[in-house]
């Protein structure tokens, strides 16, 4: 019986510093609090005014980010307006007139840019909007 073919110690090497790439760049709830510690409390208290003016808003800010994400991941693309890009997903045949909170999303990246400018992706706060969105609503 032929003994087995030892690993390409190369090989091993790559995935190795792949795992730690990928480990070492988790998903994580305090990924600003050392470069924008109040950005998420600047979104939640943007967002639960506009849900507190008008209850609807938290399911339009939860479809919404469905809408960033459901075709080619979170990217906040479906903030890009015309302006912009000439085929924009805020005025895609499936959002235009449906989508809606882009304002108040607007309104939380503003606020945002003020206390942390060029800080926090717009992805992030679209993502966290939708998060405290439901919570808004659940409270």
């Amino acid at each position: 019986m032929a003994s087995p073919t030892p690993p390409n110690p190369m090989l091993v090497s790559i995935l190795f510093f792949i795992s730690l790439f990928i480990v070492s760049n988790s998903l994580t709830t305090t990924f600003y609090d050392s470069t924008c510690p109040n950005a998420l409390s600047t979104i939640r208290t943007s967002i639960r005014q506009a849900v507190s003016r008008e209850r609807r808003m938290a399911a339009s800010l939860i479809r919404l980010h469905f809408h960033d994400c459901f075709v080619q991941g979170c990217d906040a693309s479906v903030l890009l307006d015309e302006n912009t890009t000439p085929t924009s997903e805020r005025n895609a045949i499936q959002n235009k007139n449906s989508a809606r909170g882009f304002n108040v999303i607007d309104a939380a990246k503003a606020q945002v840019e003020q206390i942390c400018p060029g800080i926090v992706s717009c992805a992030d706060i679209l993502a966290v909007a939708a998060r405290d969105a439901s919570v808004a609503v659940s409270l």
